[in-house]
């Protein structure tokens, strides 16, 4: 009897789907947790915290198997933003940061972009 090669993808397809909500998410979540763990184990302890090692003990030397590995045990998610209120925070900032130049303008002068800089002699 021979032996059959297992070809089909471990963890199964079906058992990732039902952590997402689309396929697209499913591909865009396992392709950029693979990317993370290829940084990992390129940089091995030089960028110490910045990437997050594998979640989980694999046999597998793939990062996208390991990626699959896991959402499947849902070690790894995602966040749904909603582009409404991501651009309402943006424009918060924006504002933030406009009324801190204003008050730095009034304590400090206004300052014109076409005056030329002080000069100092020594």
């Amino acid at each position: 009897m021979a032996l059959s090669r297992h070809t089909l993808i471990e963890p199964p397809i079906e058992t990732l789907l039902d952590k997402v909500d689309s396929k697209f998410t499913l591909v865009t979540l396992a392709a950029r947790r693979g990317r993370q763990i290829n940084a990992y184990y390129g940089s091995l302890g030089s960028e110490f915290g910045r990437v997050a090692p594998p979640q989980v003990t694999s046999t597998s030397e793939k990062a996208l198997s390991i990626a699959f590995e896991e959402i499947s045990a849902g070690k790894v998610g995602y966040i749904r933003v909603d582009p409404e209120q991501e651009a309402a925070e943006i424009a918060a900032e924006a504002a933030a940061a406009a009324e801190a130049a204003r008050d730095a303008a009034d304590l400090f002068g206004t300052v014109s972009a076409d005056a030329p800089a002080p000069t100092t002699e020594i």
